[in-house]
């Protein structure tokens, strides 16, 4: 496939994996996490040649991210014979189908979102009696997608004698305890999760915000980018948007859940096929969308979570590719912004406004604590004189 060297998650995640050993792995996206445990589990699947049974399950928290593991899995075991299926919700009553006959034939490998996987469970058609490698892929961003509750559903049903490997863009304290109710004496890697890829290029624009979508228009028009996605707050944000860069004649697509499974798929196909090349969403397109040579990611709206925007702009400059991530700052963001340069350790480079856009805002400086002095002293003063006039 063209990889001579791997990446760091993958150089020091492979070795573990193949001695047998449980993992609990922090690694940012677009790292190559995905390969640094199909690659020895697949491996170990094949040397062991136990015949037809499925004896790896990796769970995911969306269908998205479930299909691109697929996919990863169809490539990376090309010349093997082993077989895999995505096992997620949303599809209609033939992709069911297709999901149960898959199951029937049992599959090397399942790869599946929580809720449709306990489905299959409930209906009586799947056995997790033969499972060796349980992999959990992208586990904080399931627990906070409320699936903790079908995760220990699924690992009651799973053998205990097995291999389990977690995988975590972040580590907050439920990945913790879950790590520690499920994994035994795991090996630990910590890749730097609050950093963004060297190869971003950080950019920000404050502006008003009635600039923002007239700079964005002009971004897109102007700049020599093939491949952008474009990350706003709210679906109502991202629909808007859209909107307005189809007035504009920019050729876009808004990702949202208002549009059917097989709607959704085939958006993520053109923009992977660079047919299409804009597409807008939330943090829901932040994970899991995994295509190479993105060059441009615009945040719309400053992510309220600062590990968002470390999601967020990952999408591009992946597998040590560059890209350019350019942020929309208003006044109200501000202090969101600080709060994103002081987990990363540096400012982040401000540009220049066009000037057919008008002028910059110039953001005050906000002393929270000093002004509630000020004003409980004013409503102090306002007690002994209620004649005095405010200044």
């Amino acid at each position: 496939m063209g990889y001579t060297t791997p990446t760091p998650i993958q150089e020091m995640a492979i070795p573990v994996v193949l001695q047998g050993k449980d993992l609990i792995a922090c690694a940012q996206t677009g790292t190559g996490k995905t390969a640094s445990y199909l690659l020895p589990v697949l491996h170990k699947i094949a040397e062991a040649d136990e015949g037809h049974k499925t004896t790896a399950l990796i769970l995911a928290p969306t269908r998205e991210l479930a299909q691109q593991i697929d996919q990863q899995v169809e490539g990376l075991a090309y010349f093997t014979g082993l077989s895999s299926i995505a096992v997620y919700g949303g599809g209609d009553g033939i992709v069911y189908e297709q999901q149960r006959r898959g199951i029937q034939n049992k599959v090397d490998i399942l790869i599946a979102t929580p809720g449709r996987l306990i489905a299959h469970l409930t209906s009586g058609i799947l056995k997790l009696d033969q499972i060796k490698y349980l992999i959990l892929d992208e586990a904080d961003r399931m627990l906070d997608m409320g699936f903790m509750g079908d995760i220990m559903r699924i690992i009651r049903d799973i053998p205990v004698h097995r291999q389990t490997l977690l995988f975590s863009a972040t580590m907050p304290g439920p990945i913790r305890k879950l790590a520690n109710s499920i994994l035994k004496h795991p090996e630990q890697i910590n890749l730097a999760t609050s950093q963004p890829a060297e190869g971003i290029n950080q950019q920000i624009y404050k502006v008003h915000n009635d600039q923002k979508s007239k700079l964005v228009v002009k971004l897109l028009k102007e700049g020599n980018y093939t491949s952008t996605i474009i990350f706003a707050n709210t679906k109502d944000e991202v629909k808007r948007l859209s909107r307005e860069l189809k007035s504009a004649h920019v050729k876009s697509s808004a990702f949202h859940s208002d549009f059917e499974q097989a709607e959704r798929e085939q958006i993520l196909l053109d923009f992977k096929n660079r047919e299409l090349p804009v597409i807008i969403g939330t943090d829901a397109l932040s994970r899991g969308i995994d295509v190479e040579g993105i060059d441009l990611v615009i945040n719309y709206d400053v992510p309220s979570d600062p590990e968002d925007y470390i999601h967020r702009i990952g999408r591009t400059a992946r597998a040590e590719t560059t890209g350019t991530a350019i942020t929309l700052v208003n006044e109200r963001d501000n202090r969101k912004l600080k709060t994103i340069e002081e987990m990363i350790g540096r400012s982040i480079e401000e540009n220049v406004l066009p000037p057919e856009l008008g002028e910059s805002p110039v953001f005050k400086e906000h002393k929270p604590g000093k002004k509630r002095n000020n004003n409980r002293k004013q409503f102090r003063n306002k007690k002994k004189n209620p004649n005095q006039k405010s200044a």
